[in-house]
């Protein structure tokens, strides 16, 4: 304690002499002039005589330097301070007070100069004279500072007393004797993101405090600067220590922290995501859900285009491993299609590329654990797979074929099965429509982004697709060339403003932490098959 209190002294004593030296170096330049105008005051008549008979200022000024000027009252006041307490220490020993007079130097002649009229009025004169008696105590003051310690270490200890009062509160630093359990997300700052995904894969995150809230009906502002093939197609509203469990076309989970991401701008596109996690060739990022705590009240329903489907505790991804880690046992070439979380009251939907739809209450899937293959949700056609997997919350059910045809059908529309069957039609492939290529919920108001294999993309509002019954096919939503195809739709995300935040759906379960993992299900084959 006595070595930093003795390093703190030092460094405060280097500190106010160079303080000090700095401040007398002002005064004194600054009582320099007033002595040279106080001079001036004392010889006005002669001055003002000068000034006149000179032809420019710059002679004028010739002549104020080469003439020894009576000093007035200067000499008193220079005896009583020092004969050097006001003089700068560059200016030359030819000039100030001497036997013959006082000589001005160009400083001071070039202040007489620019001496206004209303400066030689009585009170004026008073107030110059004043300042530089008031400055001459200053220099005394500053030059006594730098001449002695104890004066020096008085300043110091004055200083530190003014301190103390103006900062007289509480310590807010905690003392430990160790850091060793400090992480970085200790020096993050807890804060409200908007967390945003192109439909390329670009991801960032922006403080949610940046979307001012509008009335109904206002424009919105943009979440993100896309390329114009490119569209924000998912956004979450989450928190900087949040997680985000990121679903691959292999199975696999990755875990990310919100903060992690990169912060940007509105203007800002983001980072692509398969720069931020240990992605393996071709593995791709399907669903990405963001956890606030895990917990065994919520779980992950995942559907693989097979048809298989799976429900796990979420507390069995509470383990994060930086390689990742097997969520879904695939089996040969399936993949992932969809991942979402479920609180054991919901209804879900799996779409085929035939057209069919079943649609069961998630009880009728056990939970099972990571490693586990799941079981079958849909009976499958030949050739055909999953194209979407569904929660049903609220809304229509938006459908649309590979040659354009597309609809909004109503949630009621479709009835409630056993998982396993091989469901009802929504739309039926024919050589007209094609096969079936997106499902979404879609709410009144919503647009949509329509993508073609060939690149095209159409921006739609969803309001201007009608509302039929499954039994139809659809109409045109898009028109596709002879040898173009509808490849996918989404639903376009805009933070507009009547909605706000709560508009998003968040996901923060409460729950302790722990993981679990059961043994596989194998995929039953004994369900009933659903006709229409």
């Amino acid at each position: 304690l006595k070595e930093m209190l003795a390093a703190f002294i030092r460094h405060r004593r280097t500190v106010v002499t160079r303080r000090t030296r700095f401040e007398l170096q002002k005064a004194r330049a600054r009582a320099h002039i007033l002595e040279g105008l106080t001079i001036a005051l004392a010889n006005i008549d002669e001055v003002i005589a000068l000034i006149k008979a000179s032809n420019s200022p710059a002679e004028a000024k010739e002549g104020l330097l080469a003439k020894s000027w009576s000093p007035g009252q200067v000499t008193d006041m220079l005896q009583r301070a020092g004969a050097d307490a006001s003089r700068p220490e560059d200016l030359g020993p030819e000039f100030g007070l001497t036997d013959k007079g006082y000589r001005l130097s160009e400083a001071q002649a070039q202040a007489i100069l620019e001496l206004r009229l209303h400066r030689l009025t009585g009170l004026e004169q008073d107030k110059i004279v004043a300042e530089y008696q008031e400055l001459l105590g200053t220099i005394a003051e500053l030059l006594e500072i730098l001449a002695s310690d104890v004066r020096l270490m008085e300043v110091i200890r004055e200083e530190l007393e003014a301190v103390s009062l103006q900062y007289n509160d509480a310590r807010r630093t905690e003392i430990v004797e160790s850091h060793e359990d400090l992480d970085i997300e200790d020096l993050i700052t807890p804060q409200d993101v908007v967390v945003t995904m192109s439909h390329e894969g670009y991801i960032k995150a922006q403080a949610l405090d940046e979307y001012r809230a509008q009335r109904r009906g206002g424009r919105g502002k943009v979440a993100a600067k896309t390329k114009e093939e490119d569209f924000v197609d998912k956004l979450w509203v989450t928190h900087t220590h949040d997680w985000l469990l990121c679903f691959s076309s292999r199975g696999k989970v990755y875990w990310i922290k919100v903060y992690r991401l990169p912060m940007a701008g509105r203007g800002s596109r983001g980072k692509p995501i398969v720069n931020l996690l240990p992605l393996e060739e071709g593995e791709q990022i399907s669903a990405i859900l963001p956890i606030k705590e895990f917990s065994n009240d919520y779980s992950v329903f995942m559907a693989t285009r097979s048809g298989t489907v799976k429900k796990t505790p979420l507390e069995a991804f509470s383990r994060p491993r930086p390689s990742g880690i097997i969520a879904l046992d695939l089996r040969g070439d399936d993949q992932l299609v969809d991942v979402d979380i479920t609180r054991g009251d919901r209804d879900l939907m799996l779409f085929s590329s035939e057209g069919k739809v079943v649609r069961f209450h998630e009880t009728d899937v056990r939970p099972m654990g990571r490693t586990a293959a799941g079981v079958r949700g849909i009976r499958l056609g030949k050739n055909a797979e999953v194209i979407a997997l569904i929660v049903v919350r609220e809304g229509e059910i938006l459908t649309a074929s590979e040659r354009g045809y597309g609809k909004r059908t109503p949630i009621d529309d479709y009835p409630v099965h056993k998982r396993g069957g091989q469901g009802v039609w929504t739309i039926k492939g024919t050589a007209k429509t094609g096969k079936l290529v997106a499902a979404t919920e879609v709410q009144t108001g919503d647009e949509i982004m329509l993508i073609t294999d060939s690149g095209n993309l159409v921006r739609t509002g969803v309001n201007d697709i009608s509302v039929m019954s499954r039994n139809t096919q659809g109409v045109k939503i898009i028109r596709v060339a002879e040898d173009d195809r509808l490849v996918g739709v989404d639903r376009i995300v805009t933070e507009d403003d009547d909605t706000g935040a709560d508009s998003v759906e968040a996901v923060a379960p409460d729950a302790s932490v722990e993981g679990a993992t059961d043994s596989a299900e194998p995929a039953s084959d004994d369900q009933t098959t659903v006709d229409e």
